[in-house]
């Protein structure tokens, strides 16, 4: 961003290519319905308006005034709709990062501050301005915000018609807060009626305890009830609401795939308002953090999400918790410790896999779960005995055999008589792993191969170990079980395959453990193998795609003796032919039949040339 400055108190300042790209897209294609606009500004005040009162608690400069309120005033002649609110505001370098970049909010910052601090509480709240504030241009040509941080005497203010830059000044304002000014569009005079306005509110935010106000010129009148929709009983709440708390929450603009309402009594007592999404949010970081983010409220009001309220394979499932069970000013020492939110977190859990269970009965909504986060699903494998049974009863898998998804139970039931194992092959694609060579034995042998297709399915084999007294095992470390169930097809090398065996293990000792002949392979030549006792190839591919070190485990090379190629190489070897260069293609190829490249690509294109022209 590049920066010049026109006067002491006033520069101009250029949007990241980021943001104007953002505001393209949020005015253009990403809102439905331009009056999504009212909903995005008011959760953004409330927002800061929370974050205000955590700061209180730790700091009294930060106090919120005797009645905080939001406030939306209304000025037909002027063209002008401005949004207040009595939050924790912005300074001038705040200003900059909330409004000016992307992938940015005032809060995620704010939790960056306070991460190694010693706060009571360190709320994580929807952002303060994020995506949603763009959407201001939908309706406006021209918005200035003018904002003071609580704490300081200095205001500031931003103001810009989208259009590739924004201006920054100082301003005044008399007490902490922020204004949003709106300067709207001619053809958006409807949201200049107090009536209109008070008709979205309660559409969309109702639910916000702050009291919101609208005033048009003398008249000033209430526009919400702050009634919390996951207080109601589930029959006095419409579909319609929910939805629309989902979106808010969530600030996605799909339905959710299931909701659950539960009013949990008894010993402990709480109320959870929880959706399974019906997507994944397009601004969801890369490295979004491995932790559940469901808000944690006490007495409907906002405390942290940052309680894991949920275990991180759950980290998908959105919403809140409320409980009368905890002190408002909850410190995070308790939040670790309090036997009262382990009780609930456990509670929570059952209840979430429950719900999956009976969202697995529509075959169509649970394979569009299933799409969307099954592979954190299956994360409860690696990291929970308790519920290991019941994921593995949950999870979907791709077959060799089978036309879409089949289930661990649904292979047992197809298992024949003498198989003694559950066999999997992982690796990166459904189409790759259904034409790798690795499944030819087990095709032949009519024996269905699972096909795990998510990084996790490298990992949690090992862990569960087995399903149904089945042991699973991996495809690449099953040479003596499809041997067992070829029974007398066994292949006996010959002198001279014995001598192919050994020319090419000389050649090849530096990238292979042993080289040996195979019954598992009917169309191709070469295959690898992992070596005995170490770690499923796919899992190593991971390792290394992570830069992660584990311990080294040369594969094994196996080959086809009834294959063309080799049945030549056998010729070759035996005669004292130099076979280095077919050797080294083996292996490469081999490789790359596993979704690996070759040792050097080059020099593999160069040896294949040479072979197909003889040049």
């Amino acid at each position: 961003m590049s920066t010049e400055t026109s006067t002491p108190k006033e520069e101009q300042h250029q949007f990241s290519a980021e943001v104007e790209r953002l505001m393209d897209l949020v005015v253009h294609a990403l809102y439905s319905e331009r009056e999504i606009f009212l909903r995005e500004l008011i959760a953004n005040s409330a927002d800061a308006m929370d974050r205000r009162r955590f700061e209180a608690l730790t700091n009294e400069a930060c106090a919120l005034p005797a009645t905080p309120q939001i406030r939306l005033s209304v000025d037909k002649e002027a063209h002008l709709l401005t949004i207040s609110d009595d939050g924790v505001g912005m300074n001038k370098e705040e200003m900059i990062q909330n409004l000016g970049t992307i992938a940015r909010s005032g809060t995620r910052a704010f939790e960056k501050e306070l991460k190694d601090s010693k706060p009571e509480d360190r709320p994580n709240l929807i952002g303060q301005f994020g995506v949603g504030f763009y959407s201001a241009f939908m309706v406006a040509d021209k918005v200035e915000v003018i904002s003071r941080r609580a704490g300081s005497d200095e205001a500031w203010s931003w103001t810009s018609e989208g259009k590739g830059q924004y201006t920054l000044a100082q301003k005044t304002r008399e007490t902490a807060g922020t204004d949003i000014i709106l300067h709207i569009k001619s053809d958006a005079d409807e949201y200049l009626e107090s009536m209109r306005l008070e008709n979205i509110i309660r559409k969309w935010a109702d639910h916000i305890a702050w009291p919101i106000m609208i005033k048009q010129g003398e008249e000033e009148r209430s526009a919400n009830e702050g009634t919390a929709l996951w207080r109601k009983p589930r029959s006095e709440i419409t579909d319609e609401q929910l939805e629309d708390f989902y979106r808010h929450i969530t600030h996605l603009f799909d339905k959710p795939l299931a909701t659950l309402l539960w009013h949990a009594e008894g010993v402990f007592e709480f109320t959870s308002l929880l959706f399974i999404p019906g997507m994944i949010s397009p601004f969801a970081p890369v490295d979004q953090e491995r932790k559940s983010k469901v808000r944690l409220h006490v007495r409907r009001m906002f405390i942290t999400d940052e309680a894991e309220m949920l275990p991180a394979w759950l980290r998908f499932i959105q919403g809140i918790v409320d409980t009368e069970d905890l002190p408002l000013n909850v410190s995070r020492e308790m939040l670790q410790n309090t036997p009262v939110l382990a009780r609930i977190r456990k509670a929570l859990t059952n209840r979430v896999m429950s719900e999956l269970n009976k969202l697995s009965e529509d075959t169509e909504k649970y394979e569009k779960f299933w799409d969307l986060f099954g592979a954190i699903f299956k994360e409860g494998l690696w990291e929970n005995g308790e519920h290991a049974e019941s994921i593995l009863k949950l999870s979907r898998f791709y077959s060799s055999t089978q036309e879409g998804f089949t289930t661990l139970p649904d292979y047992v039931s197809r298992m024949k008589e003498d198989q003694e194992a559950i066999y999997y092959l992982a690796g990166d694609s459904k189409d790759i792993l259904a034409s790798s060579p690795q499944l030819e034995g087990f095709k032949a042998q009519g024996i269905e191969v699972l096909l795990f297709t998510d990084a996790v399915d490298a990992f949690w084999p090992d862990r569960v170990g087995k399903y149904a007294d089945k042991p699973l095992r991996s495809i690449t470390q099953a040479k003596e079980d499809l041997e067992k169930l070829m029974g007398d097809v066994e292949h006996v090398n010959s002198e001279e395959e014995e001598g192919l065996l050994k020319s090419l293990q000389e050649i090849l000792k530096d990238k292979v453990s042993e080289v040996r002949t195979t019954q598992r392979l009917v169309d191709s030549p070469v295959i690898l193998a992992a070596s005995a006792g170490g770690p499923d190839l796919q899992m190593q591919r991971l390792m290394r795609r992570n830069d992660k070190t584990m311990p080294t485990a040369t594969p094994v090379l196996e080959l086809n003796p009834n294959h063309p190629w080799i049945k030549s190489l056998v010729l070759k070897a035996k005669d004292g032919k130099d076979i280095n260069e077919e050797a080294a293609i083996l292996l490469d190829l081999a490789r790359v039949q596993d979704g690996e490249m070759p040792i050097d690509p080059t020099l593999f294109a160069r040896r294949i040339a040479t072979a197909l022209t003889g040049k």
